[in-house]
């Protein structure tokens, strides 16, 4: 790799803070990573992650990504406790999607559609161990950041203005390039007003989420490995119930648009009666509680639209869920996180110039395709607040067919999984080929119905 600059300082150590690093240490010859939080050697929760309490999911171009970053990732994480379906048996997983359950047989002949299953401070830490293990890369935890630093023409960001936890003191830490990487709270929109720079304008989708999560201990055997009831015509309410590291299981119900699940068990387990299947209800009650329910709440998805700025200082980009926040019912997050920064990449391989306008034109490209199917799916609730357009109502048409689809037939529904896990482009959906197997598949279970015999008729 070229190297492009002295110093890359990356504010956050979340999970797409921490893929924006290791790209960093391929072009810069030191990077700093700055935390408010400290960070233990070991897989906890922490206190700027505290959605890290609900369940999480590493799609399967996301594992990809940082199995790339750091080879050989992904088998490091299942020898170390977390789960792998990797074999692309469809009775591992139970899905329903806008009251389509997926079909139950069939094995995927794809592999690379694989998915990973493990909580996230499990996830996290040993991405931090990774990149701990990289040379040029510093982790500063225990630190706010105060203020960026700009030069004196305000065309350049130089550094960051930084405060310990241990004592008060302040610092200035100089840098070529600062990634914000510090979440939904970011400070960047209002740093950039302060320099004389337009915000982003914010595209919005209030959806008004609420989720309950409670760690559990659940008997072998009673249910999939993985659970995923989504929202259904009339029910803006769901659950995920997810084998995670050490023979553990994460429990998520959640409600959008004020129907808020109560945050203690008995109260998740009643909101979930009446949607969850016998035997996945059942499992969850019989699983034994290894900590408390926690509740978080989410009132909108949103995307800062900072590709369509005209003026933009060099020296700063921004990054994860500082970019585009998702409604978390979708499971997007780390994977777009891991596509900013294969964004990032890709562009200084052409060097620093102009990195910011070229950045986010860039990520904004892949931010597009989970925005799309977010928000087309949020959107197909007359209640949720946001622009609808002609495309969103033409796509939700066409995923209700094809998840009529995914209901019966196995090869269908693989095609449906990649393209849900970011491993084929969304158009792969409407290309003339997948719709005439679509069509097909649609015939030939009509076809098979109607030679299953009526009920109380015998068969000769």
């Amino acid at each position: 790799m070229v190297v492009v600059g002295d110093h890359a300082i990356v504010l956050g150590a979340s999970m797409s803070g921490l893929l924006a690093a290791k790209v960093l240490s391929d072009f810069y010859r030191t990077v700093t990573v700055v935390d408010r939080d400290d960070l233990p050697d070991e897989p906890v929760n922490r206190r700027g992650i505290p959605q890290g309490r609900h369940v999480h999911a590493l799609l399967g171009r996301g594992g990809q990504i940082i199995d790339q970053l750091f080879p050989g990732f992904l088998r490091e994480l299942v020898d170390a406790g977390g789960v792998s379906l990797d074999d692309g048996d469809f009775s591992k997983i139970f899905v329903s999607i806008g009251g389509h359950t997926v079909v139950r047989s069939g094995v995927s002949k794809r592999p690379e559609a694989a998915m990973y299953l493990s909580s996230r401070p499990f996830l996290e830490y040993h991405v931090r161990r990774r990149l701990r293990a990289v040379p040029n890369v510093t982790i500063l935890a225990g630190h706010d950041v105060v203020d960026l630093i700009a030069t004196p023409d305000r065309t350049q960001v130089t550094g960051v203005h930084l405060a310990s936890h241990a004592g008060g003191s302040e610092q200035r830490l100089m840098g070529d390039l600062v990634v914000d990487a510090m979440g939904r709270g970011s400070r960047t929109p209002a740093f950039l007003e302060g320099l004389g720079y337009q915000r982003p304008t914010e595209d919005h989708i209030v959806v008004h989420t609420t989720y309950c999560s409670q760690l559990l201990r659940i008997p072998p055997g009673l249910v999939e490995q993985v659970v995923v009831i989504g929202a259904a015509p009339g029910r803006p309410t769901g659950l995920f119930l997810s084998s995670y590291e050490n023979n553990q299981w994460m429990l998520t119900v959640w409600g959008m648009l004020g129907n808020e699940p109560p945050c203690d068990r008995a109260g998740m387990l009643n909101f979930a009666h009446g949607y969850a299947p016998q035997h996945v209800w059942a499992a969850a009650r019989a699983g034994e509680p290894l900590g408390e329910v926690v509740r978080h709440r989410m009132p909108w998805s949103q995307w800062r639209r900072y590709d369509k700025l005209r003026r933009l200082p060099a020296g700063l980009v921004v990054c994860g869920d500082a970019i585009c926040s998702f409604n978390p019912v979708y499971g997007q997050g780390m994977t777009v996180g891991a596509l900013d920064a294969l964004a990032l990449r890709d562009c200084l391989r052409s060097g620093a110039d102009d990195l910011p306008r070229r950045y986010f034109r860039k990520s904004a490209k892949s931010i597009a395709v989970a925005w799309r199917m977010s928000a087309g799916n949020d959107l197909a609730f007359p209640e949720v607040q946001g622009r609808r357009t002609l495309a969103t109502r033409a796509t939700n048409r066409v995923a209700d067919w094809v998840l009529g689809v995914c209901s019966y037939d196995a090869v269908v529904a693989e095609k449906f999984f990649r393209v849900n896990n970011f491993l084929d482009p969304q158009s792969r959906l409407l290309h003339p080929a997948f719709v005439f197997q679509l069509a097909t598949a649609k015939l030939r279970n009509r076809r098979r119905r109607e030679l299953l015999p009526v009920a109380g008729q015998k068969v000769a």
